[in-house]
C-alpha cells in the first residue's frame, strides 16, 4: 500500500518543485488557499500524517511552504513501517488504514490543485487514482456534512478515476485559473 503514497508524493513533490515564485499568490481549486498557503498546508499535513503513522500527537499547525519535500519524505518513511497500518489511531479514533487513505487522498487531490493552479500536468498511475476515487467516494457524504468537501459537479460515471475523485471531493475537474 505504501507504494501508492510513495508514487503520489513523488508526483506531487515534482509539482511543488515546479512552482515559480511569481505563482505563489495564484488561486487554487481549493478555494480557501492560494498556491503558497496550499503548499504550506500540505507541508504541515505531511508532518501530521507522519505523526499519525507513528501513533503520536501531531505537532501544532504551521504554514512552512518551503519544507514540503523533506516533510513529505518523512511521511512516506513513517508509512513504510507495517505497524503503521495496525489498529486504530489514538488521536483520530479511526482505523489506521483509513488514516493512511486520508493522507494519500490529500497528497493526490491537493497535488492536482497545485498543478492546475500553476499550469502543470498532473497524472497519477491508475492504481493510485482508483484507490483515491474509491476512498473519496466512500467518505464524501460524511466529508460534505462536515464542510470538508463541497457539492460534487456532474461527471460521467465512466470518467477516469482521478476525475471522479476530484468531483467526489467537490472539485470541478475542468477548473482553470
Amino acid at each position: 500500500m505504501n507504494e501508492l503514497l510513495s508514487r503520489a508524493v513523488t508526483r506531487t513533490a515534482a509539482v511543488v518543485g515546479g512552482i515559480r515564485e511569481d505563482q505563489l499568490d495564484l488561486p487554487t481549486p481549493c478555494t480557501e488557499f492560494d498556491v503558497r498557503a496550499l503548499v504550506g498546508h500540505m507541508s504541515w499535513v505531511a508532518v501530521m500524517f507522519e505523526a499519525l503513522a507513528r501513533k503520536e500527537q501531531a505537532p501544532p499547525e504551521d504554514a512552512d511552504h518551503t519544507s514540503f519535500g523533506s516533510r513529505a519524505a518523512g511521511m512516506v518513511a513513517a508509512w513504510s513501517r507495517p505497524e503503521s497500518f495496525e489498529g486504530t489511531s489514538p488521536t483520530m479514533g479511526m482505523p489506521m488504514t483509513t488514516v493512511y487513505q486520508m493522507g494519500l487522498g490529500d497528497m493526490v487531490i491537493h497535488g492536482w490543485d497545485l498543478a492546475r493552479a500553476t499550469g502543470q500536468d498532473y497524472e497519477v498511475d491508475a492504481e493510485t487514482a482508483e484507490a483515491v476515487a474509491a476512498f473519496v467516494e466512500r467518505m464524501a457524504p460524511q466529508a460534505r456534512q462536515a464542510g470538508i468537501f463541497g457539492e460534487p459537479p456532474a461527471v460521467p460515471r465512466d470518467a477516469p478515476p482521478l476525475e471522479r475523485a476530484l468531483a467526489f471531493s467537490g472539485r470541478d475537474p475542468r477548473w482553470k485559473p
